[in-house]
């Protein structure tokens, strides 16, 4: 009896084919399948699959990793049970009242939607850009934060570095019991000294054993903490480990130090002048110089009052100055940069940096006892003036001297490029922060009305929030000013901005009037009363949510 064959297809070959090379390519290592699909099937083809061509190969190999997957994934074993975090501790604080919760969630659901749009704003207010105040004033009240926000409130201090120390302080312990499970949150134990993740600070051994083995956020959270309950104990723990740091831990660590700064700490920054980086030498000089008594303090007063003097000729006094001709390894030693940034001279990079570095209580006994203001007002021979002004600005800041400050700053009527000090803005806001916020206020206000607000930005933003009576009023009416005179809206968006968020909310009704849009002048430019209406109609609606919040914040009135 014979046997029949039944004839072979072409489909039925071209599977078998197939077949057989998915089943060689099967027989390929996980490895080796790796390997060809970062390479790429035509430089690395798979085992088996060398005469297949790019198409045959490439698609081999996904069955191949395809089966490959589901074997690993049948031979899995089950991993051992990672332990229960400790339980979340108590927060004893009360919680928010009914209505406030739903405006955070409102607050936080709308920063998570918030995207750069761009144009025009319209009359809405911006809830994100309410968020900072919300927190102060439900910190200010001694809420607690409601477990279901923590998680969008931990994502929001992720996402705006300027809301973390509120939106930690409102988190509370729960907050950063959270934050230490999810790495994506490990910024807030950086500020946790009293959230219970750090050991008992009267434990030596627990301080000692985070302090050698801990992540670095915790150790820099440790140091905090001891620091602010012993500083001598904080300097301590750190010269165990100092010279073993990473520089760039040892340039935080020693920063950790501006915190109650005092002369206890000279003989430690002394030590950390000869530190082999040059931010970290950089940075203890700029500690020692800020603590007027040091041995640093002394060298640099030293060195400037070489270099500063009393005028010897003609009649009225003056200024002289003789800037160094080099700059020695004593001066570099004591952190004096050698190499000045690009288009600044040697003599007057120096000099400025030997000046802001000396005591400014040194200046009164070289000119003959005269006082801060009076020493401003002598005329510097030899176009000295800006650079030796702007370095007195940076002491004065840097030394936290009210007297000097408001020498530097002059009469806020006076226009900042003919003023005693620097014609610098930045220079000026930072000047303005040493003085007491009433004064701040005040000044500001006076400069305002002087000199309208295109200047006046920097050193609104210095200003304490809510403003004052006399500093609001003053931006109001400067703003109004602007709109008459028809000037670009646009122009002042920064300072409409800054007066959304720092004007009283009392301010809400005065400025009802200035929502209407009036006929625009002809030489006003085109559509800019409708773009003012806009942005007053926006900054009432603000105010007015403000005065909203605020009373959703207020604790309900106790009975009886």
């Amino acid at each position: 009896m014979s046997r029949t064959t039944s004839p072979t297809t072409p489909a039925s070959a071209s599977a078998s084919a197939s077949g057989d090379l998915a089943d060689a390519v099967a027989a390929t290592s996980w490895e080796d399948l790796v390997t060809s699909a970062l390479l790429g099937t035509d430089r690395r083809p798979p085992g088996g699959a060398s005469g297949a061509g790019p198409d045959g190969a490439a698609s081999a190999l996904l069955d191949a990793a395809a089966l490959h997957t589901v074997r690993r994934r049948a031979g899995l074993l089950p991993a051992a049970a990672s332990p229960r975090p400790a339980p979340a501790p108590d927060d004893p604080r009360p919680p928010l009242p009914e209505a406030a919760r739903g405006r955070l969630a409102q607050l936080l659901a709308d920063r998570a939607a918030a995207g750069g749009s761009g144009g025009r704003r319209g009359t809405a207010p911006d809830l994100t850009e309410l968020i900072p105040q919300w927190l102060a004033t439900a910190n200010l009240h001694g809420y607690r934060a409601p477990d279901s926000a923590l998680p969008a409130l931990l994502d929001a201090a992720r996402a705006r570095t300027d809301l973390r120390p509120q939106a930690l302080e409102f988190a509370g312990p729960r907050g950063l019991w959270l934050a230490g499970l999810n790495p994506e949150w490990k910024f807030a134990l950086r500020g946790a000294s009293g959230s219970g993740l750090l050991p008992s600070l009267t434990d030596p051994e627990a301080v000692r054993r985070l302090w050698e083995e801990g992540l670095f956020a915790e150790r820099v959270a440790l140091l905090g903490a001891v620091r602010a309950r012993d500083a001598e104990a904080a300097r301590a723990l750190l010269a165990t480990t100092w010279r073993t740091e990473r520089a760039e831990d040892r340039l935080m660590f020693v920063d950790s130090l501006r915190t109650g700064l005092s002369c206890a700490d000279e003989e430690f920054l002394e030590q950390a002048l000869a530190d082999r980086s040059r931010n970290v030498r950089a940075t203890a000089a700029e500690l020692l110089s800020a603590l007027p008594g040091s041995a640093l303090a002394r060298r640099m007063a030293d060195r400037a009052l070489s270099c500063v003097s009393p005028g010897l000729t003609g009649d009225k006094p003056f200024v002289a100055v003789e800037a160094p001709h080099e700059c020695d390894a004593e001066m570099q030693r004591d952190g004096v940069v050698a190499l000045p940034p690009s288009g600044r001279g040697e003599r007057s990079w120096w000099l400025g940096q030997l000046v802001e570095a000396s005591p400014l209580s040194v200046w009164p006994a070289r000119f003959g006892g005269r006082g801060a203001e009076e020493i401003v007002a002598m005329p510097v021979a030899d176009g000295w003036g800006e650079e030796l002004h702007a370095a007195w600005c940076r002491a004065a800041v840097r030394q936290n001297d009210e007297a000097w400050a408001r020498a530097l700053l002059g009469p806020p009527s006076t226009p900042p490029s003919n003023g005693p000090g620097t014609a610098s803005l930045a220079e000026r806001a930072k000047l303005l922060a040493v003085l007491p916020p009433a004064e701040r206020a005040g000044w500001v206000a006076d400069f305002v009305a002087a000199h309208g607000l295109s200047e006046a930005f920097q050193l609104l933003g210095v200003c304490p929030v809510p403003w004052a009576e006399p500093l609001g009023r003053s931006v109001v009416d400067a703003l109004d000013i602007a709109r008459d005179a028809g000037s670009y809206p646009w122009s002042f968006s920064g300072v409409m901005g800054l007066a959304e968020r720092c004007l009283t909310p009392a301010e809400a009704t005065r400025l009802e009037v200035l929502t209407t849009t009036p006929a625009e002048p002809a030489d006003a430019s085109p559509g800019a009363n409708g773009y003012w209406s806009e942005a007053f109609q926006r900054l009432v609606s603000t105010l007015r949510l403000r005065a909203t919040m605020d009373s959703e914040l207020s604790p309900p009135p106790e009975d009886g």
